[in-house]
């Protein structure tokens, strides 16, 4: 009874190993093959996806969370209304270099799908995707930058409590602007 117990046992698990599917199964079926819908939406949507980690992290508030959380910070209407301006101006940007972001993907995408991938294309599309990252991530953390310079230090300390940093999060030489 034991042996038959464990020849059952190596044949689930062989069977198991070869029942296990690549990391990428599925997703040849995408419209673009790198970026996932949400993801796509996302870029669309000018979200941020944590472009903006190494700003939010460091205690340099964006205005999306700054405006949530507009009572507990006691914004003022001037910080309020520059808050929500701020944002606006910076949707319009990230979706503009979203939208681009997301029609280089797609022509690198059929580029392969057609197969007329060569390597002046590849290096030309790849490239652009680089340069369109770059732009998009930068654009979250000046938007950030331009936040916190919006808010008073008690404020930023205070946002970082608020979000669950410990509220220590306050950039060393944060200096308000107003």
């Amino acid at each position: 009874m034991h042996k038959m117990l464990v020849l059952a046992a190596i044949g689930f698990a062989i069977g198991t190993a070869f029942a296990q599917t690549a990391p990428y199964a599925g997703e040849q079926h995408r419209e673009i093959k790198s970026l996932s819908s949400s993801e796509v939406a996302d870029l669309l949507a000018g979200q941020g996806t944590g472009l903006a980690k190494a700003a939010e992290l460091n205690g340099y508030p964006g205005p999306a969370h700054v405006l949530e959380h507009a009572d507990a910070l006691a914004l003022t209407a001037d910080q309020k209304q520059g808050s929500k301006a701020l944002m606006d101006r910076h949707k319009e940007r990230a979706r503009h270099i979203g939208a681009a972001l997301v029609a280089s993907e797609r022509a690198l995408d059929q580029t392969f799908a057609t197969r007329t991938i060569e390597p002046g294309r590849l290096s030309q599309l790849t490239a652009e995707i680089g340069e369109l990252q770059a732009q998009l991530r930068a654009e979250h953390l000046r938007t950030h930058l331009a936040q916190t310079a919006l808010l008073s230090a008690d404020q930023v300390k205070r946002y970082g409590t608020l979000r669950g940093y410990g509220g220590d999060a306050a950039p060393a030489a944060h200096q308000r602007r107003h």
